[in-house]
């Protein structure tokens, strides 16, 4: 089973995925945050910094690009290969109202139309792999069958299927009845993503589909970054506040005080993973709570080390 980490937009950037690189095992790639395609061209953005190869030496990284525009995809494209990158995934999952309202992410799914037109441009000219990350419709999982008739005419690399709509954001399960239709209907290898956090989440989905073999996870992982060594080895024991957590911790710490200038960024970065690390604390709530008022980095530490000890 390989696991792929998949991309949070403003937390898995190359300064958390390098550092979780160096203390866990078992990610066979990891996803790159999305890359928003303009009509003015490619530029040195923070998200271009993200995926440079000199920013991510020691891992396996898949770029991703937000887009509804072939000739922008394709410019993109070639700055992407002349970095060195074999694949580009393309973000059709991502449910939020600013990207959907744009026709981007998962808006893309209400047009199949236009999503043949895009792809019958890429692909005529296209120099990398191209995989798909996506939802199974903006509305309803009813969609999903025509959605599948669309991506098995196109010679991608593999599919990666969120199995909610749209309207589902994050809430409800995943509909694992479409998720099937998506395994079966495929013309290329298919990834599972969503809600995957223990070792029993992914034993119950083997159960359903022994066939499957490779999953995403985004939430789990941040929850518990050693959850992939755990699902490789189907050993659900022992949790997070090791000492091998507090070294990450205090590298990626480290790494984003000298990063960002100031106090505030590296409090909002640190705060920002406590939501998901603090799941692993339980009876910390009070040093979680003052993680959360914390406003400067020594009240943070103090508490840090408090949950840390």
């Amino acid at each position: 089973m390989e696991i792929y980490f998949a991309p949070m937009e403003g937390i898995t950037g190359y300064l958390y995925r390098n550092v979780h690189n160096k203390y866990y095992n078992g990610i066979a790639a990891y996803y790159a945050p999305f890359i928003t395609t303009t009509k003015n061209g490619v530029k040195k953005t923070k998200e271009i910094r993200d995926i440079l190869p000199e920013n991510n030496q020691e891992i396996l990284l898949v770029p991703q690009l937000l887009t509804n525009q072939a000739e922008q995809y394709l410019e993109y494209e070639k700055v992407i290969a002349d970095l060195g990158y074999q694949e580009i995934n393309l973000n059709f999952g991502c449910p939020s109202k600013t990207v959907v309202t744009k026709g981007r992410g998962a808006g893309f799914l209400q047009d199949l139309w236009e999503m043949e037109h895009f792809f019958d441009q890429v692909f005529a000219k296209n120099q990398l792999a191209i995989s798909v990350k996506t939802r199974i419709g903006m509305d309803s999982p009813e969609e999903f069958a025509d959605l599948m008739d669309v991506y098995r005419r196109y010679p991608l690399k593999n599919l990666i299927i969120h199995p909610r709509t749209q309207s589902d954001y994050y809430k409800n399960h995943p509909n694992l009845d479409a998720f099937r239709i998506g395994l079966e209907k495929s013309a290329c290898p298919v990834c599972y993503n969503g809600d995957i956090r223990t070792v029993e989440d992914l034993e119950h989905l083997h159960q359903q589909f022994p066939q499957l073999e490779h999953v995403m996870i985004g939430r789990g992982l941040l929850t518990d970054p050693a959850l992939a060594e755990k699902l490789e080895t189907a050993n659900a024991e022992g949790n997070i506040s090791s000492e091998r957590f507090r070294e990450f911790h205090d590298e990626l710490y480290s790494e984003y005080q000298s990063a960002f200038s100031g106090e505030k960024p590296v409090l909002f970065k640190m705060k920002e993973l406590w939501v998901y690390w603090g799941e692993q604390f339980p009876g910390g709530e009070k040093a979680l709570k003052q993680i959360r008022k914390a406003q400067r980095l020594a009240d943070y530490e103090s508490a840090a080390r408090y949950l840390l000890r």
